[in-house]
């Protein structure tokens, strides 16, 4: 069984992608394996994308390894593209050691967001607990701006109102600006949806409560398996279900590609 099982599996790892994904989700979790007879923790890594033909979402691909530094991104992306990943407009994730360097070498053309929810975190740690609410709040301000140049104004605003009681939040929203506002360049309607990693976030839980169950696994294929398997099936479901992003919406992405294209050949 678990041999047939396994053959499933990497037919559904290693499958060509076809057509164009624009959006394209990078998490990883943790789980505790015994692959040399040590109990060590291993990542796992999981990418999700939107097909642009279909609007759905896909599970593109999963890999485990020891860690997730700058050279197992690398190649993680770079099994990706070799299976037919392309389009790549943004790519969302945490801020993971190594992902974002990962990206730029390997997607070219991509822009990289920081997932806003992970940025609150950060951003909330640097501030005393009593006025963690008051700052988390008017941060969101910015997320309410109707577009780009009213984002990235309330932002300079609100880094700037912080900048003398708290010093270190400033410092972090003058760094992290392009990156938790990458989002503001592609069309509105998709901007709840791309700005962070909580449609990731939600398939990341599942696996967690299936993989607490076994608890350490007795090496790494049978981590590949059990999620292989899991991602399998939340991929057939996500076929038939509810487009994730309509036909009108993925036009406008195309439009903006288009049109930002004719402006660099006039530039040049």
């Amino acid at each position: 069984m678990c041999e047939e099982l396994d053959e499933e599996v990497e037919r559904f790892r290693g499958r060509q992608l076809e057509g164009s994904y624009p959006y394209v989700w990078l998490d990883a979790t943790y789980v505790k394996a015994r692959p040399d007879g040590q109990v060590a923790s291993m990542a796992v890594v999981i990418a999700v994308g939107v097909n642009a033909d279909s609007g759905e979402r896909e599970v593109l691909g999963l890999e485990v390894g020891p860690s997730e530094d700058g050279s197992f991104w690398l190649s993680f992306l770079r099994s990706l593209v070799a299976r037919g990943l392309s389009g790549v407009r943004l790519v969302t994730s945490d801020a993971h050691r190594g992902l974002k360097g990962a990206v730029e070498a390997v997607l070219t053309g991509a822009s990289w967001q920081r997932c806003r929810v992970h940025f609150m975190r950060n951003a909330l740690s640097l501030v005393p607990k009593g006025a963690q609410q008051m700052v988390g709040a008017t941060i969101r301000t910015v997320f309410a701006q109707p577009d780009a140049l009213s984002a990235h104004q309330q932002w300079r605003r609100v880094a700037d109102g912080f900048r003398c009681r708290f010093a270190k939040l400033a410092e972090l929203m003058d760094e992290a600006e392009e990156d938790v506002l990458a989002y503001a360049a592609l069309p509105v309607e998709h901007w709840q949806k791309i700005w962070s990693n909580n449609p990731l976030e939600r398939l990341n839980k599942e696996v967690k409560r299936r993989t607490n169950v076994v608890g350490i696994f007795p090496n790494e294929a049978a981590v590949v398996r059990l999620v292989g398997s899991l991602l399998s099936e939340q991929h057939d479901e996500w076929q038939v279900a509810k487009r994730y992003f309509s036909a009108g919406s993925l036009a406008k992405l195309e439009r903006k590609e288009v049109m930002a294209e004719q402006t660099q050949l006039v530039a040049g």
